[in-house]
């Protein structure tokens, strides 16, 4: 009897402001992999990006956060830019979010500004995490081991600093995901 591993699911949360490529390059990437990629929003309808130094495109949300379980999905990602995170931070049910899966053991992975909303949810006193430079400071201030690398993998803690880094983000979580690939009989 052969297995079959189910396509696991992985959530992306956002709202406007979300740097572009860091949504963008990890969902392509991810989705060229075989993984079902989730986009979630406080708000129904479309989010739009920031691209470097202007508005970017604007992208399709799948689900609002109250239409989240994290029990449906394997892993969560959150895209940096300065604005993104920053109002996500100030959403409870986004914080609340970010906290269950990272209790949860699930991957979460967080990249440039995006690992304030981990600050926020609790999730890095002890850990080694890695952030835009202007986040480091904060990181550690809330006892995290702050380190400058292009991924930083701490337990279920998966941090990058910037768009350069796209790459080993995506496949740090891949990574992270095939070491937690369930058979489905």
């Amino acid at each position: 009897m052969t297995s079959q591993t189910k396509t696991q699911r992985i959530l992306i949360i956002a709202t406007d402001g979300f740097e572009q490529s860091e949504l963008t390059g990890p969902r392509d990437r991810l989705r060229n992999g075989g993984f079902e990629v989730i986009v979630a929003s406080p708000e129904s309808g479309t989010i739009k990006g920031w691209d470097q130094k202007d508005w970017g495109q604007a992208v399709d949300v799948d689900l609002t956060l109250d239409e989240i379980s994290v029990s449906d999905f394997d892993a969560l990602v959150l895209p940096g830019g300065q604005i993104n995170p920053d109002v996500l931070r100030l959403n409870d049910k986004a914080v609340s979010l970010v906290r269950e899966f990272g209790q949860s053991g699930k991957p979460v992975a967080a990249i440039c500004h995006a690992p304030w909303l981990l600050i926020d949810a609790g999730l890095v006193s002890g850990k080694t995490v890695t952030s835009w430079p202007s986040v480091r400071t904060d990181l550690a201030n809330a006892g995290a081991n702050v380190v400058d690398q292009d991924v930083a993998v701490d337990g279920n803690i998966i941090t990058s600093r910037n768009p350069d880094d796209i790459p080993a983000f995506a496949k740090a979580v891949q990574t992270a995901l095939q070491n937690v690939a369930e058979p489905v009989a």
